[in-house]
């Protein structure tokens, strides 16, 4: 689920004595460091190179991530200390050579600073992932293609089939927001991938897509919207209604995340579908959950209590802003205006101001777009009243992303108001957005846990399912 804001920092004063003049050829190739924070550790990477006009570029990782190649803005090599910008991530570095393989410095962003010392080099990072499948496996997997008929464009995806002559029921794996492939793979995870393997173990077909524009999938991601995307998931729903192993009228859908919208959405204008599966779906509306999201996570992340109030008030100003005017460029004016009379009245200095504005400008970016407008303006509970099949939903107790109590019992207050009450709603002890068993809920611990799904929330999809359905 995307959000505004990113993780805060402590804060940490720079003081090291430069010692001479470097150049460009001195700090070319990768650069090293783990950020230090509340939350936990966080690798980086620093790559630099030089342009075919001898200029200094940068690009930015994060493998902890999963996340490669963040383009940086300026760099800027004065002597002994650098400097670099990352717009894209609202982030920049400040360091000084220690020594000819080591930058002491911090990392900045969101208005304060982590410590973040970088080291000449990199090593490679293997994480182990106990749980992801390997074969032989007991069960068939054919190489799908369908066709989404709304855009007239094709998906691949890959249709796990059980043992035995069928047919079978069937569940549709959506995945949250942000471009995924089939595997819905974040942070070295590959959660749905792990899902359809207990699914067909346990009798249950599974088809996992990529999403449009990813991996095998034809389409253009950028700028669609959650409807956009529920056409995708009708028409991989649609494929399987037609596929001689499946059986029509025990054909599910279940979404993680933004996933759990669309899947409300294709229920609610398709009786078909037998069943639904909200994994940390949103019950509420996106406005809501963002400015929830945000203050959870600067919360466990170790932010200041003062910072999470003027980050929420900022963010929900820009919220409102967005919903009410429908003119983008309008939109991105009257921000823009607003938020400059706010530092008028602070008074910042030069730089300060310069990186405030910065740092805002890429914040209306990040609103600013069809998704996220759709998303912030969408009522969950339109499609949920309509959904008249068995729902089970289910979220970690230590949600930061898609909090459990607002949005669980909103999903069961929508379904029960549409006269459905075939709806079953679980929090989840321990376990985080991504049902992990966790220590905070901070997505900066998904990339740490070994675990990629809680056995405890995988038996309970596949029983429900199986229950729901009357599988023998």
């Amino acid at each position: 689920m995307k959000s505004i804001t990113s993780l805060i920092c402590v804060l940490f004063v720079l003081n090291i004595a430069a010692s001479g003049q470097r150049s460009a050829n001195d700090i070319e190739g990768p650069w090293s460091g783990v950020l230090n924070t509340p939350a936990g550790n966080l690798s980086l990477v620093l790559n630099f190179s030089l342009s075919e006009a001898e200029i200094l570029e940068a690009t930015l990782d994060s493998p902890d991530q999963g996340a490669f190649g963040i383009p940086c803005g300026k760099v800027n090599l004065n002597g002994d200390t650098i400097d670099v910008d990352v717009p894209a991530i609202q982030g920049s570095y400040s360091g000084v050579f220690s020594n000819d393989t080591l930058l002491s410095g911090a990392w900045k962003q969101g208005g304060l600073f982590f410590i973040l010392n970088l080291k000449k080099g990199t090593n490679a990072v293997v994480y182990n992932r106990p749980q992801e499948p390997k074969p032989p496996f007991p069960y068939r997997v054919e190489e799908v293609k369908f066709i989404n008929k709304a855009e007239n464009f094709k998906l691949a995806g890959s249709l796990t089939l059980p043992e035995g002559e069928g047919p079978f029921a069937a569940v549709v794996l959506i995945s949250g927001s942000g471009p995924q492939d089939r595997d819905e793979s974040v942070f070295n995870h590959k959660p749905f991938w792990v899902l359809a393997d207990h699914l067909s173990r346990k009798g249950i077909a599974v088809l996992r897509y990529d999403d449009r524009g990813v991996g095998g999938s034809e389409g253009v991601h950028e700028n669609a919207s959650s409807l956009n995307f529920a056409d995708d998931a009708e028409a991989a729903f649609d494929y399987l209604t037609h596929h001689p192993l499946i059986n029509k009228k025990k054909i599910g859908l279940a979404g993680h995340s933004e996933g759990g919208l669309i899947a409300s959405i294709v229920a609610a204008r398709n009786n078909k579908v037998a069943f639904v599966v909200s994994l940390a779906g949103p019950g509420i509306n996106g406005r809501d959950l963002l400015l929830k999201q945000t203050g959870d996570i600067m919360r466990v992340s170790g932010a200041p209590q003062a910072l999470i109030d003027e980050t929420l008030a900022t963010n929900a100003k820009v919220l409102d802003m967005a919903i009410e005017e429908s003119d983008q460029e309008l939109f991105a004016n009257n921000a823009m205006e607003w938020y400059v009379s706010e530092l008028d009245k602070k008074n910042p200095g030069e730089d300060e101001r310069r990186a405030k504005i910065s740092e805002f400008t890429q914040a209306i970016n990040a609103v600013n777009n069809p998704w996220m407008r759709y998303f912030l303006k969408t009522d969950p509970a339109q499609f949920w009243s309509q959904v008249q099949c068995p729902v089970l939903a289910i979220n970690g107790e230590k949600d930061t992303q898609v909090n459990h109590e607002a949005n669980l019992n909103a999903i069961k207050r929508a379904v029960n108001r549409g006269g459905n009450k075939k709806i079953k709603i679980v929090a989840l002890a321990g376990q985080n957005h991504i049902f992990q068993n966790c220590e905070s809920g901070s997505p900066a611990e998904y990339i740490k846990i070994e675990e990629t799904f809680s056995p405890v929330s995988l038996e309970l999809i596949s029983s429900w399912i199986r229950e729901s359905m009357k599988l023998k």
